[in-house]
């Protein structure tokens, strides 16, 4: 992307610069943020902040002004991710709100939050950073508006390590449940329209369990991956005459529950698939069963809230079956595999933050730096997926 391509948008990149940065009490910092975004869209190559700043600026101090302002000055991210996600959504209307991780390699271990985490994707362990991610999407975006970094132990426990890289006494080791939830309540901060559907894919992380028990607790429409292993209970009267015509434990592993069902699977044909549906699949099965999650007492109360928990069978056997939690008991099946299929979106939005939009090349170590590059790159991708797409006519060129 060029800077012509950005002079031609139909919203200035000041503009949009100025709605989400105005908060920043400093003109200098306001006019870091709009060259910064502009470097962002249009620095070819690796997107270093010396890189970035040679973009945008003929001035020998442009990169360590521009480094000052990302990683040292102490801006407050929050605010301009809210208007960021009332931007987007003046420009778009959800579906969904997806949850994703991303795996941010480092090299050395200075950068805040690094670790070495094994990858199931590659089969490796590498070391990295881990954020997770709230995207508003759409069947055909997904677009980051919130961002967490996971704070393995030795960060959160490691005074010194907290005041080399400057981590606020409130960011303390937390699960990336715990962080998914948290995204969630800023979500909610944020929007000025009606909630719609949570769909998340953390299956390769432990404590789904908690994640969706949260998301109950706050009444929220959902749809989880559910790793095979997860147990659950029988629900309901077909599920219990099953359960006791095949002495099923009290609770089963969520795959061996679908290995005992019969009766409950039906076929999805093409010209009955929803919008969004994988067309490469021609027909499908779905298996279905309401089920329940292991007893929890809190507060001396039992929870035995019914979720329906179902997985989508390529007949092809091109794909690994996955399966879903949802407490949408009443929603159409269709419905429901319609909004699995928005998850893909936001891995797909990360790996185009890798490609063009620099996720990976902040170079500083602090936590706010952390947090401001993700903020940066996010408003730049928005700006890239909804102002450049068509672009209008010329406008005059925007110096910074």
């Amino acid at each position: 992307m060029t800077a012509h391509d950005v002079n031609r948008s139909r919203l200035p990149i000041s503009l949009l610069a100025e709605q989400i940065f105005g908060h920043l009490p400093r003109a200098d910092q306001r006019y870091w943020a709009r060259a910064y975004l502009q470097g962002l869209l249009t620095t070819e190559g690796k997107k270093s902040v010396r890189r970035i700043a040679a973009t945008v600026s003929a001035s020998p101090t442009a990169s360590q002004s521009m480094h000052q302002f990302v990683n040292a000055s102490p801006w407050e991210w929050a605010p301009a991710r809210a208007e960021l996600t009332r931007w987007i959504e003046q420009q778009m209307a959800p579906r969904a709100w997806t949850l994703d991780a991303a795996v941010l390699r480092k090299r050395g271990d200075h950068s805040c939050g690094v670790h070495r985490r094994f990858v199931p994707s590659t089969g490796r362990s590498v070391n990295c950073q881990l954020g997770i991610g709230a995207f508003l999407t759409t069947e055909t975006e997904a677009l980051p508006v919130h961002w967490s970094l996971l704070l393995p132990g030795a960060w959160a426990k490691d005074e010194e390590r907290r005041s080399r890289a400057r981590i606020p006494a409130d960011a303390t080791h937390r699960t990336i449940e715990q962080h998914a939830l948290d995204l969630v309540d800023a979500l909610t901060d944020s929007t000025h329209l009606s909630a719609p559907p949570i769909v998340a894919d953390l299956s390769h992380h432990t404590g789904v369990t908690s994640l969706i028990r949260g998301l109950t607790a706050r009444g929220r429409d959902f749809v989880v991956t559910l790793p095979g292993r997860t147990p659950v209970i029988p629900a309901g009267r077909t599920a219990v005459r099953q359960s006791q015509a095949t002495e099923l434990p009290a609770a089963i592993e969520a795959r061996r529950l679908f290995e005992l069902k019969h009766g409950g699977r039906f076929r999805l044909d093409a010209q009955d698939a929803p919008a969004g549906w994988d067309g490469r699949l021609e027909r499908a099965s779905v298996t279905t069963a309401l089920v329940r999650l292991p007893e929890v007492r809190l507060a001396r109360q039992s929870h035995h809230h019914v979720y329906r928990m179902f997985a989508v069978h390529p007949y092809a056997g091109r794909r690994t079956t996955r399966m879903w939690l949802t407490n949408m008991v009443n929603r159409r099946t269709e419905e429901l595999t319609a909004l699995t299929k928005l998850q893909r979106r936001a891995g797909l939005t990360v790996q185009t933050l890798e490609n063009d939009f620099g996720l990976l090349d902040f170079e500083g170590r602090s936590y706010p730096g952390w947090h401001h590059h993700m903020t940066l790159v996010s408003a730049a991708c928005a700006y890239s997926r909804l102002e450049l797409s068509d672009p209008a006519p010329v406008r005059t060129p925007v110096l910074v």
